[in-house]
């Protein structure tokens, strides 16, 4: 069954890797999709890929850390196509470095896009989805790295994390409207998140220790899954209902040994409780 053949699909983050491989996938199913972006060149380019503007696909310059400006794409996504149905909060870029030497500009960049825009994107599109009583997905773009954490990445374990939980919140209140809730967990995709820390408002350098852990992570990007083979995992997974979305079997350990470090440290305060 194609479950997004005639749907309307609004994906932030559109102009390259995940964004792009899923609004290319939604097109090929059948579906009407807007792409968005805050890279006006990379967009056009990207909408060239797919054919150019037609009745099935367009695109809208769009900075979701702008409430006003998600807002606005929302209504241009409704005049457009009549309906939406889908809205795709995949909008993200990756910060690293030391706790203490990360400039609060910084941090409040990674916010404002990570989260803010993903905030941005549920508030304006749900009331849109309600409205018409046919239902649609949320897609949530989050990271394995808001189930695990590695060093000199907080800002983006932070913003990773709150996705989730965010996700995992909504999930049940929207289910209500026959809306489903997905969260994209992946680990490494051939994408351009790597070099995405060029674009922070502060001029401040890095470490060697950090840059060295950007090297690192580069490097898994650039071997990393490919951006259309996860827009198709993806899909398939929101058809099935599926809560999370994970692509690597490498880091499905990772998730046993934090529940059992979680249970340990349950454990251990249950001990001490009974004890005193």
């Amino acid at each position: 069954m194609n479950h997004y053949k005639n749907k309307t699909a609004f994906v932030t983050g559109a102009a390259s890797g995940i964004g792009f491989a899923l609004s290319k996938a939604l097109l090929d199913k059948g579906a009407n999709v807007m792409m968005a972006d805050v890279d006006g060149p990379g967009l056009g380019e990207a909408l060239a890929k797919l054919g150019g503007a037609s009745e099935h696909l367009s695109s809208t310059l769009c900075d979701v850390r702008d409430n006003d400006a998600v807002q606005a794409a929302a209504e241009l996504t409704q005049e457009t196509f009549g309906k939406v149905h889908i809205v795709i909060n995949n909008a993200g870029v990756g910060l690293a470095g030391r706790s203490g030497e990360i400039d609060l500009e910084d941090w409040r960049w990674i916010v404002d896009i990570n989260l803010m825009g993903v905030v941005h994107g549920v508030e304006a599109f749900t009331p849109l989805i309600k409205r018409h009583g046919e239902g649609g997905y949320i897609l949530n773009t989050a990271s394995m790295a808001g189930h695990m954490t590695t060093e000199y990445m907080p800002p983006y374990h932070a913003t990773k994390y709150a996705v989730v939980g965010y996700s995992e919140s909504i999930a049940p209140e929207v289910a209500k409207y026959n809306i489903g809730v997905t969260c994209l967990c992946p680990t490494w995709v051939k994408t351009n998140i790597a070099n995405s820390g060029d674009h922070k408002p502060s001029t401040n350098g890095i470490d060697n220790d950090t840059l060295s852990a950007l090297k690192q992570t580069a490097q898994l990007v650039n071997n990393g899954m490919e951006a259309s083979r996860l827009a198709d995992l993806t899909l398939a997974m929101m058809s099935q209902g599926r809560m999370h979305v994970f692509n690597d079997l490498e880091a499905r350990p990772m998730i046993d040994i934090r529940a059992k470090a979680l249970g340990d440290d349950y454990d251990a305060a249950l001990a001490w409780l009974d004890e005193n």
